[in-house]
């Protein structure tokens, strides 16, 4: 299995948002670390699945790491010139 570029950022639960239409289920908002201010938040469906293959939902105030993977044909080699 090839090893795919990604970068892991820290983060925290900041809200947990009730669905108001019942079959929707609701959401976490987490604050991404280092993130621009205007994008430093998302908004994700809160089920996981823990090493047992149980759901499980976070809780607010829970620290997370989001991790951004790409392929690596997906990529480009970052120069001294690449803006940020």
């Amino acid at each position: 299995m090839a090893i795919k570029p990604k970068t892991i950022k820290p983060g925290t639960v900041r809200k947990i948002i009730k669905s108001p239409i019942v079959p929707h289920s609701e959401k976490a908002e987490i604050e991404i670390e280092g993130a621009d201010h205007l994008y430093q938040e998302i908004r994700i469906e809160n089920t996981l699945e823990d090493e047992h293959g149980k759901m499980v939902k976070l809780k607010q105030g829970a620290k997370v790491e989001v991790i951004v993977e790409a392929n690596r044909t997906e990529t480009v080699p970052k120069t001294e010139n690449s803006s940020l």
